[in-house]
């Protein structure tokens, strides 16, 4: 037997070379490695960005906009996109603080009843987030009740406060990634934002499973809008309506998930999330004003973008 058939690999082996590109081309890992990038950088332009404390306020930060983010991937999966988030976790908490404040209900049935508003604006959020209005004012922290506040409360591992909050996130983007990779809806979600027409001649009722993604979508923005609650400890009509919606949208993006639909991974918009985070917090600890951050996050999305736009053109 020769040299050369003594080396030959068997039939379907892969060398490393191959294992290399296939990790390379995971939808993940492009934005895993952003995010070491920036944590590298960050870390070398501030002493206090790794200590335990300040990750923990990172992942604090961006718990609520990581659960809006899970939202917002469903909805961007099939192809399309939602600016009512902000203000669907707004109305969400006010119903929450109102019910349980001003009504006298149980807080978990005030809870109910905010996360299924916000299910109904998943739903209708085309037809009704154009006419909302809010009362005035705010719920305050000393009459909430502790059970609205629940995830705000912390535990220590070592000598960082971990929130349940944080934990809680973590939980759902695992629910979302088994949904979408491990069952047939996400199989269906996939297909319905890649494309319909296609889809729907294989017996898939695209319509269902939209009206499930905009109704899942309403449930996270419900349970964001408890976040918000127990982390604030307030119901500000206000809250909401400013980054939220950037942010959740950068988030996805930046993850990797296709403005065009039926491309994308929740694990890509965890990571994408952390790295807006990771931006806020890194300059804010170098001292870089507010008004300029946004304008880094707004960047961040352009560059993104672009880069959808040319990874879709080459596809074509």
């Amino acid at each position: 037997m020769s040299a050369t058939q003594t080396s030959a690999q068997p039939p379907g082996a892969r060398s490393p070379l191959d294992w290399t590109r296939r990790f390379l081309a995971a939808p993940a890992v492009g934005p895993f490695l952003a995010l070491l990038l920036t944590m590298a950088f960050f870390s070398l332009k501030s002493d206090r960005f790794l200590q335990g404390p300040n990750l923990s306020l990172v992942l604090q930060q961006v718990m609520v906009v990581g659960v809006l983010a899970i939202g917002q991937t469903l909805v961007i999966l099939t192809a399309g996109i939602d600016l009512s988030v902000g203000t669907v976790m707004a109305f969400g908490q006010i119903v929450m603080t109102k019910f349980a404040i001003d009504q006298g209900y149980r807080p978990l049935t005030a809870i109910a009843l905010g996360i299924l508003a916000c299910v109904a604006f998943g739903v209708l959020n085309d037809i009704v987030s154009k006419d909302i209005t809010y009362p005035p004012g705010t719920s305050g922290a000393s009459t909430l009740p502790s059970q609205l506040l629940f995830f705000g409360r912390t535990f220590t591992i070592g000598n960082t406060e971990i929130t349940y909050g944080v934990v809680l996130m973590f939980v759902l983007f695992g629910i979302a990634w088994f949904a979408l990779t491990q069952s047939a809806w996400g199989r269906h979600v996939y297909a319905a934002g890649d494309d319909p027409e296609a889809a729907r001649l294989t017996g898939i009722k695209t319509w269902r499973v939209l009206l499930s993604v905009y109704t899942v979508a309403g449930l996270l923005y419900g349970i964001a809008a408890w976040l918000l609650v127990s982390r604030t400890e307030l119901g500000d009509p206000n809250a909401g309506q400013t980054t939220e919606n950037l942010d959740s949208i950068t988030a996805v993006v930046l993850g990797g998930t296709s403005l065009f639909g039926g491309r994308g991974t929740v694990i890509g918009t965890l990571i994408g999330a952390i790295i807006v985070g990771v931006f806020r917090n890194g300059l804010t600890l170098i001292g870089v004003e507010v008004i300029y951050q946004y304008l880094v996050t707004g960047i961040l999305v352009i560059l993104a973008v672009s880069v959808d736009q040319l990874t879709h053109r080459r596809r074509l």
